[in-house]
């Protein structure tokens, strides 16, 4: 019974950490600033610096992982 509390418990934490890592990630890509208020270079570059982010943070999960 524990093993699957604690399975269920882990399965939350890691979307919420998931969550929070992807919301840093957008606000740290976006600068601070509102959606609105972004050129659209500025919006495309915010966009491709997210992508590389997240595939980063991918990337060295699966190094973590060995």
């Amino acid at each position: 019974m524990n093993q699957i509390i604690n399975m269920v418990i882990r399965m939350v934490m890691r979307r919420m950490v998931n969550l929070g890592i992807n919301k840093g990630i957008d606000v740290a890509a976006k600068r601070g600033k509102g959606g609105k208020d972004l050129t659209p270079e500025q919006r495309q570059a915010a966009g491709q610096q997210t992508k590389r982010a997240k595939q980063a943070v991918r990337m060295s999960r699966r190094i973590g992982r060995f």
